[in-house]
């Protein structure tokens, strides 16, 4: 997944827009972009979108956002929305591993009772949004199979810890929101799941989002969540493999593939090692999962 795009769910002009903005992945919100009292309804709009869009020929995947588990309300989000059959439940304000072994056995259950496929339903959690679950991030390697993805935010963050901004004038984050990025990516790949990018609030600042995004895939993360339709398109395009990166991986693994006894090999002037071949072999991993 290289865009996942935020929709309220209890918007159907804002579902059908974001099925028609080329996004990998729809987020289905009944968390904050939802008031309390219009929760009911938006169940009732996610999970008739849910049926609906799987009719379509190309459908993107959808993912609901429940609300958090400490809530008392993400029960009944996981009673309502499962019928439909989301491909993954986003959990917000995960606080660690337990977290999601907790979700995944709700899940489990409602797969049953749904005679819904066994598994079938990934979680990808928000990491980083209370401090506590800063202390967390090293708990999600082995926590479920369902763990599909790992992401972090910073605005839940701010407001957890009484902070005045996360950003400086310049555009990037402080030193709080730097650290909890880092340890999220870090938590991504200690788990062996895709790391995903934060959302970039300011949709205005064109020049900004995308150097962030272009930060993002530096850095090692594989995609980045939306909040506008018209953040989808420069997502997509700086998170697809260039050519000439995909054409060079795959000389790389041609390479050691032909001489499987060498630990260090050259090429065009640059000495390769293990872990530049291990690069290479999830490019092209990414690339192959894109063009399914």
């Amino acid at each position: 997944m290289r865009s996942l795009l935020f929709v309220p769910g209890d918007s159907p002009k804002k579902l059908q827009k974001g099925l028609e903005s080329g996004a990998d992945a729809l987020i289905l919100d009944l968390e904050d972009s939802v008031a309390l009292d219009q929760k009911p309804q938006a169940r009732e709009i996610s999970l008739g979108f849910l049926r609906e869009a799987r009719q379509q020929a190309a459908c993107p995947l959808l993912i609901v956002r429940i609300n958090p588990l400490a809530s008392g309300l993400s029960d009944i989000d996981l009673d309502a929305i499962m019928p439909g059959g989301p491909d993954a439940i986003m959990l917000p304000k995960s606080e660690g591993g337990t977290d999601i072994s907790h979700l995944a056995a709700k899940i489990a259950v409602r797969e049953a009772e749904n005679e819904l496929p066994d598994g079938a339903t990934r979680i990808i959690p928000i990491a980083t949004e209370t401090a506590k679950g800063i202390f967390g991030l090293g708990s999600y390697a082995g926590a479920s199979h369902r763990l599909a993805a790992l992401t972090w935010g910073a605005e839940d963050l701010s407001a957890d810890l009484g902070a005045e901004t996360n950003r400086l004038t310049d555009g990037g984050y402080t030193d709080p929101y730097r650290l909890a990025r880092s340890l999220a990516l870090f938590a991504a790949a200690s788990a062996q799941v895709d790391a995903i990018d934060t959302v970039f609030t300011n949709f205005r600042d064109a020049d900004g989002f995308e150097a962030e995004c272009l930060a993002g895939r530096r850095d090692g993360f594989t995609g980045k969540m939306a909040i506008h339709p018209a953040q989808v398109p420069v997502i997509n395009q700086v998170f697809a493999p260039a050519p000439e990166e995909l054409a060079k991986a795959e000389r790389i693994i041609a390479l050691f593939a032909a001489n499987p006894g060498m630990g260090v090999i050259g090429l065009d002037g640059e000495m390769l090692d293990r872990p530049h071949l291990v690069r290479a072999q999830r490019l092209k991993a990414r690339a192959q999962k894109l063009a399914e």
